[in-house]
């Protein structure tokens, strides 16, 4: 009976072992193990988001998407391989992090086509001249900033790759520090009943345009980074062709789609199919030609037909791109994010700065713009409050620097833990400044539990 137990225990604790021939004198990975690992991954990734979000709306009035982005850091280095290394590598192996990778990238492409689908660049054009000021300001004081401290950032070893031009890093520090989260800000505003407020158009058109300029910038970084003049053209032509291409005529060839689901009622399964099959053509041209596939989902749910199209559609993808395939890509950042890099007083002192320079750049700049444009000093600090929150925005663009080899991994977790708490700020930060007393004088209805918002 001993020895059966003893197999038994020897059998169970093998199942999560490599089974493949052996390679340099180790075992492989064979196909069957990479399934096992990928299913129990995201078991346990599931069950950290939806459980650590949970713990940040009850307690800390945070979207779920908060939780998940600091679900993402636990399972990774920082605190699940901290306190038991051992389990942690043999959940997570390095071996698998290609099959987890190309599931977070199917996560977030599939979420930013979600994101474009539902842009109404229609709802900017009305506050387009008064957003002006507070979105040049939201870009400007970033990369004014990011000019101070980027040549002193590029003296420290690790921060950024080797070789990089001054000019390339100030770009992509710049950008990061840009950068609003814009899905996040949208679901703010309209949970807030900010949608028709002056606070609300300013907010949401002045961050449009900030990131749609951050992208463009990140677009630049990656065309002329590491691989030669060839590639760099290759990047830029085909990308801004590209984006020529879809905004000119692509509504005008997928109105039929449109077409078709409206005389229908409803999205069939062809249909469906069909724009399936468009999102990965166009996530895998941009990857392709060296810019990156959130570029190319962006592009082609900003050109979908409106209507009973979008609704079908977010109706079949929101929920399975949310609960399941996004939370992938947070695990991935977690992963590859190690805050036990950043391990020596000059450092923290380093990643404290950068936090400060994010927020003054960001919430002190719009603040100042929207004051000079003629709001009153309450607005101005939401509107301040809500451009300062970075989320999902900020980590699908320090991802790309990292997996292109921008950055190292010791930046990389200083702009995670910028985005974690700068995305916390936001919802309190508002409540202190503008909503509190916008409720109590009736401007704003009132709160009905905590705010939600499963994706930003």
């Amino acid at each position: 009976m001993t020895e059966l137990w003893n197999e038994t225990i020897k059998a169970f604790s093998d199942i999560l072992g490599a089974h493949g021939p052996a390679v340099n004198s180790a075992a492989s990975f064979a196909p069957g193990d990479y399934s096992i690992h990928f299913f129990l991954q995201l078991a346990i990734i599931i069950l950290a988001c939806r459980v650590v979000g949970w713990i940040g709306q009850k307690f800390l009035g945070q979207p779920q998407v908060v939780g998940e982005m600091i679900a993402g850091v636990v399972l990774g280095p920082s605190l699940f391989g901290l306190l038991v290394p051992d389990l942690q590598g043999a959940i997570f192996p390095k071996e698998t992090k290609g099959v987890l990778y190309s599931g977070a990238q199917l996560g977030v492409g599939l979420y930013m086509f979600i994101v474009g689908l539902t842009l109404q660049l229609d709802h900017f054009k009305t506050k387009a001249k008064s957003a002006a000021s507070v979105s040049a300001s939201g870009i400007l004081a970033p990369f004014a900033l990011a000019i101070l401290i980027t040549p002193f950032l590029l003296t420290v070893p690790g921060l950024f790759a080797p070789g990089i031009s001054q000019f390339n890093a100030t770009l992509f520090m710049g950008a990061c520090i840009a950068l609003t989260a814009f899905p996040m800000l949208a679901r703010i505003i309209n949970e807030r009943g900010l949608a028709n407020s002056s606070l609300g158009t300013l907010s949401l058109t002045a961050g449009a345009f900030d990131d749609a300029a951050s992208w463009c910038v990140l677009a630049i970084v990656l065309a002329t980074f590491g691989a030669g003049p060839g590639v760099a053209v290759i990047a830029i032509v085909g990308g801004v062709g590209y984006a020529a291409f879809m905004l000119i005529f692509g509504r005008r060839l997928l109105a039929p789609l449109g077409r078709m689901v409206e005389a229908k009622g409803e999205m069939s399964m062809t249909i469906l199919a069909v724009t399936l099959m468009l999102f990965c053509l166009s996530a895998f041209f941009m990857d392709a030609i060296g810019i990156h596939a959130v570029f190319g989902g962006f592009l082609l749910g900003v050109v979908m037909p409106r209507g009973l199209f979008v609704q079908e559609l977010k109706k079949k993808l929101e929920p399975m791109t949310v609960i399941l395939l996004l939370p992938m890509f947070f695990t991935f950042s977690g992963l590859n994010t190690r805050l036990d890099m950043v391990n020596s007083p000059s450092l923290l002192l380093i990643a404290l700065a950068i936090l400060v320079v994010s927020i003054l750049a960001k919430f002190g700049a719009c603040w100042a713009a929207a004051r000079l444009s003629g709001e009153d000093n309450r607005t101005a600090l939401g509107i301040g409050a809500l451009m300062n929150s970075r989320g999902l925005m900020e980590l699908i663009i320090i991802n790309i620097g990292l997996q292109k080899g921008v950055i190292g991994p010791t930046l990389f977790s200083m702009m995670v833990l910028m985005a974690i708490v700068t995305t916390m700020m936001a919802s309190p930060l508002f409540e202190i400044v503008y909503g509190r007393k916008a409720r109590q004088s009736g401007e704003l209805g009132k709160l009905e539990g905590s705010m939600v918002a499963d994706a930003a």
